[in-house]
C-alpha cells in the first residue's frame, strides 16, 4: 500500500530540500573558485569537450617565431653572449612586426656588447619582455596572485620595454586552464605578459578593475582572480608558427607586417611544456600566443561569476528534480526521467562549450548522480519489500479465497465492485452420511479428515478450470466458467462431479469407515450475479440468483432419488462431448420453494 498523498508529499520536500543542501554544499569550492575534489573529473569532462570539438583557428595577426632544435644548433640566441638573440629582434623589426612579445626571461647579465646589441634591438619597436613569479599557493581560488618572489628582467632591457608576466593558472593534471591578467607583485599591481602585449598591439587601454578585461571595445569576462579561461586552441602549430632561422635569410625572408610576433622556444626539452586535449607537449611559447590570440580577437571562453551561479542553481535544481521524481514517481517512470534531465542538462553543457560558455560538467554530476543512485536503491528496496508484502497477502488471501479469485483481486482491486450478471455452471456438492462419521472420529480427526476432503475437491475443480467459491462444513459450492473461457464448462463440470464422487468414495475406504462414505452433487447451467458482498472492511465474493437457490435444491432431490449426481436439463444441454457415462435416469421434479418442475438426470453411482 502506497503512504497518504500528504506523508508522500512531506517525505519529497525533505527529501528535496536535502537534495538542494547536499548540491550546495559541495558546490561551495566551485562557487568560490577554490580547488576541490571534483577538479579531476572536470578537468576529463573539460579535456573531452575540447576534443570532441577539436581545434579552432586563431586570428592570423598573431605569429610564434619558434627558437628550434635548428635554431640551436646553428646560432644559439639563449648563449650568454646575446648578439644571436638581438639579431633576431633586428630581423622581427625588419619584417614589419607592429609588436615583439619575447617569452624568455632575461634576468642575468651576458657580455657587455650583447646586452648593448640586445637592447638596442628591443628599442627599435615595442616590446614586451617577460618577467615570471614564485608563489605560495598554486594560482587557482586564491584572487589576484601575489608573488612571494619575482625574476624581473636587467633593468637595461625593461627601460626600453613593458613587462609583464608569463605565469599562467594549470589544473591538478598540469593543463594551462587560466592566464591571470593582474600580479601582485613587490613593485606593485603587474599585468600579464598576454595583456600587456594585445594593450601594445591593439593600442587600446587595459583595465582589468571590473571583473572583466577591456580593451578598447573588447569586453572579456574574467573568472575569480581576475583569471581568462584559456581556450586552448589546437596542438602544436595551430598558431601560426614561423622557424626563426627563416627570419635570418634575409630582409624579404618573411614578411611580418601588422602582426604580432611572439619570441620563444620551442626546442626540445627546453622551456616550459604543457599538456593538453590536443597535444601531450604543448610548448609555452604556444600557450601564451593562445592567449594574446583570445585577447585581441580569438574565441572566448567565458566562465566567471555569472557562470558559476549557473552551475550552482543547476546543480541545485538537477539534485531536488532527480531525487522527488525517483521517490514520488513509479520507479519505471521516476527513473528514466531523472536520468533523462541529467543527461538533457550535460548535453546543453557540451553545447554550450560550443558557443564558449564554461559550465561545470563535474558539479551536475557530483550533485545529482550520487543522489539518483540512492533514491533509485531506496526505492528498488522498498519496492521489494512491498512486492514481497503484497506476495505474501496474496497468499495468505488465496486461503481464504479461490487462487484464481485470489489472483484476480490482486492484478484488479476493484474486481466485482460493480456486481456482473454472468452465464455459469453452479455445483453444489455435500457428503452422505458425514453426521454419523464425525460422531464416530471426534472433533480432532474429523477435522482432518474435512482438510483431505477439501482438499482432493479443490484440486479436481481447479484441474478442470473451476474454482472452490465456498467451503460449507461438509460441502462446497463450485463454479466453472468464470475465469477459463478455453473449454465447455458443462463438459468440465460433468467430468470433475464424476470425480469427486469417486474420490470420495475411495477416501472412506482409506480411512476405513465402517459406514459408507459418499455425496450428492448438484449440477446447473444459468444466469448468476457475481458479486461483493459485506461492509466496506470486510467483504467476500459470492454468487446470487434463482440458478444457485435452484441447483441447491438438487442435493434434496438427489437424496430422495437415491442418487449421487442430479443436473438440470439446462446443465445437459450445454454438453458439447459425449456423456463420460451414461445417466441412470431422467425425472421430472418439484423443487421446493420454486414455482413449477424440473427436468432432471440422475447418476446413481
Amino acid at each position: 500500500m502506497k503512504p497518504p498523498f500528504g506523508r508522500r508529499l512531506i517525505l519529497g520536500a525533505v527529501a528535496a530540500i536535502g537534495a538542494a543542501a547536499w548540491a550546495a554544499t559541495i558546490s561551495m569550492p566551485h562557487r568560490e573558485g577554490r580547488s576541490s575534489i571534483l577538479d579531476p573529473l572536470e578537468t576529463a569532462m573539460v579535456n573531452l569537450r575540447m576534443s570532441t570539438l577539436g581545434a579552432i583557428e586563431t586570428p592570423d595577426d598573431v605569429v610564434i617565431i619558434a627558437i628550434d632544435d635548428a635554431m640551436l644548433a646553428t646560432a644559439n640566441p639563449l648563449a650568454q653572449g646575446r648578439q644571436n638573440l638581438a639579431d633576431l629582434i633586428d630581423a622581427i623589426a625588419a619584417a614589419g612586426a607592429s609588436v615583439a612579445a619575447v617569452d624568455i626571461l632575461l634576468t642575468d647579465k651576458g657580455n657587455s656588447s650583447g646586452d648593448r646589441a640586445l637592447a638596442a634591438a628591443l628599442a627599435k619597436l615595442p616590446t614586451v619582455i617577460a618577467a615570471a613569479g614564485s608563489f605560495a599557493h598554486d594560482l587557482t581560488g586564491q584572487g589576484v596572485p601575489v608573488t612571494q618572489d619575482a625574476l624581473w628582467p636587467q633593468s637595461m632591457f625593461s627601460d626600453v620595454s613593458d613587462v609583464g608576466m608569463v605565469n599562467i593558472s594549470t589544473d591538478h593534471s598540469g593543463t594551462p586552464r587560466h592566464v591571470p591578467m593582474v600580479f601582485m607583485t613587490s613593485k606593485g599591481p603587474q599585468p600579464s605578459f598576454a595583456a600587456q602585449t594585445a594593450a601594445l598591439f591593439t593600442g587600446e587601454t587595459l583595465d582589468v578593475s571590473t571583473g572583466a578585461l577591456t580593451l578598447g571595445h573588447r569586453i572579456i569576462p574574467l573568472d575569480t582572480g581576475l583569471q581568462m579561461p584559456l581556450r586552448l586552441a589546437g596542438p602544436t602549430g595551430t598558431v601560426t608558427t614561423i622557424p626563426a632561422l627563416n627570419l635570418l635569410q634575409g630582409p624579404a625572408a618573411v614578411d611580418l607586417s601588422g602582426k604580432a610576433v611572439v619570441l620563444g622556444v620551442t626546442a626540445t626539452a627546453l622551456g616550459d611544456r604543457f599538456p593538453t586535449p590536443f597535444d601531450p607537449d604543448l610548448p609555452g611559447v604556444e600557450v601564451m600566443a593562445t592567449a594574446i590570440s583570445q585577447i585581441v580577437g580569438g574565441e572566448l571562453l567565458r566562465r566567471d561569476d555569472m557562470i558559476r551561479h549557473i552551475d550552482v542553481i543547476g546543480a541545485i535544481l538537477l539534485a531536488m528534480i532527480c531525487i522527488v521524481v525517483v521517490l514520488m514517481l513509479p520507479l519505471a517512470i521516476g527513473i528514466p526521467l531523472a536520468a533523462g534531465a541529467l543527461v538533457l542538462w550535460i548535453a546543453a553543457i557540451w553545447l554550450a562549450f560550443g558557443f564558449g560558455i564554461w559550465l561545470s560538467a563535474a558539479l551536475p554530476l557530483a550533485s545529482a548522480g550520487p543522489l539518483l543512485i540512492l533514491a533509485a536503491m531506496l526505492r528498488y528496496t522498498h519496492e521489494r519489500r512491498r512486492a514481497a508484502r503484497s506476495d505474501r497477502a496474496v497468499t495468505a488471501l488465496k486461503k481464504f479465497q479461490s487462487p484464481a479469485l485470489a489472483d484476480r483481486i490482486a492484478e484488479n482491486p476493484e474486481f466485482l465492485l460493480v456486481p456482473e450478471s454472468r452465464d455459469l455452471v453452479v455445483s453444489f456438492v455435500d457428503l452422505t452420511g458425514f453426521t454419523q462419521i464425525s460422531q464416530d472420529l471426534g472433533p480432532e480427526e474429523t477435522e482432518a479428515f474435512l482438510k483431505k476432503f477439501h482438499t482432493f475437491l479443490e484440486q479436481t475443480a481447479e484441474k478442470r478450470g473451476g474454482i472452490v467459491l465456498n467451503f460449507m462444513g461438509d460441502g462446497a459450492l463450485l463454479m466453472f466458467g468464470m475465469f477459463d473461457q478455453s473449454s465447455n464448462p458443462a463438459d468440465k463440470a460433468l467430468q470433475a462431479a464424476l470425480s469427486i464422487a469417486q474420490q470420495t468414495r475411495a477416501l472412506g475406504e482409506a480411512e476405513g469407515f465402517t459406514h459408507p462414505m459418499g455425496c450428492r452433487i448438484g449440477l446447473h447451467w444459468g444466469s448468476v450475479i457475481l458479486s461483493r458482498m459485506g461492509s466496506d472492511r470486510q467483504q467476500q465474493v459470492t454468487i446470487t440468483g434463482d440458478s444457485v437457490n435452484l441447483c441447491s435444491r438438487l442435493l434434496e432431490i438427489a437424496k430422495a432419488e437415491r442418487a449421487t449426481i442430479a443436473a438440470t436439463s439446462d446443465f445437459i444441454a450445454r454438453i458439447s462431448e459425449p456423456l463420460p457415462l451414461p445417466f441412470d435416469r431422467q425425472v421430472t421434479h418439484p423443487v421446493r420453494g420454486r414455482h413449477g418442475e424440473v427436468d432432471l438426470y440422475v447418476w446413481r453411482l
